[in-house]
């Protein structure tokens, strides 16, 4: 058991049989009445954040979140199949679970997959992730006055913003958590 006035960030505990995550607290002591602590959490099954008061004296159970690197195999037009990287033992996971992450992922890489009692719930990308540029058009020459950018697909079918000198078959390092091109590889 956890009690409301031992959060901090990223203590996970069970609210209604979800586990959710600590994002932000204050610990309150008004002048008059009773402390209290203003808790920012997130439910990681739905992914909702709510902002709620606690009595530093209310317990909650701790969450176990287990993670799990994975190797992403391939996709069957239902499922997404990862394989446990220590027992060889393959998980399908459907596209509610991966959607987000999934676009930045080739066959054969490593992602961070988390489990709550036994069940996946997030698929979490490598934060950057080299990708082949596959399909943009052409840039135009001299328009170098600013930061101007055009669209371009990737290998794995994400449409991310590149800098005009990016030609198809470049290869990119992208930053998955924002989506956007840092640097020609």
């Amino acid at each position: 058991m956890i009690q409301a006035g031992d959060f901090r960030k990223g203590i996970t505990f069970q609210k209604n049989g979800e586990p959710c995550v600590v994002m932000e607290f204050q610990h309150v002591k008004p002048g008059k009445g009773a402390a209290f602590v203003r808790t920012k959490y997130k439910n990681l099954i739905t992914g909702s954040i709510r902002e709620e008061a606690f009595n530093p004296s209310d317990k909650f159970e701790k969450a176990l979140i287990e993670t799990k690197e994975m190797q992403y195999l391939y996709n069957d037009g239902e499922f997404y199949y990862f394989m446990d990287n220590e027992t060889f033992e393959q998980f399908p996971l459907t596209e509610d679970i991966v959607s987000g992450a999934i676009e930045f992922l080739k066959e054969n890489d490593t992602a961070t997959v988390r489990f709550y009692q036994g069940k996946a719930f997030q698929l979490e990308a490598p934060n950057f992730v080299e990708l082949k540029i596959i399909e943009t058009e052409p840039g135009v020459k001299g328009d170098t006055a600013s930061n101007v950018t055009k669209t371009a697909k990737v290998e794995t079918g994400a449409v991310i913003h590149v800098p005009l000198f990016i030609n198809e078959g470049d290869n990119v390092r992208v930053d998955t958590r924002s989506g956007e091109y840092m640097s020609r590889v």
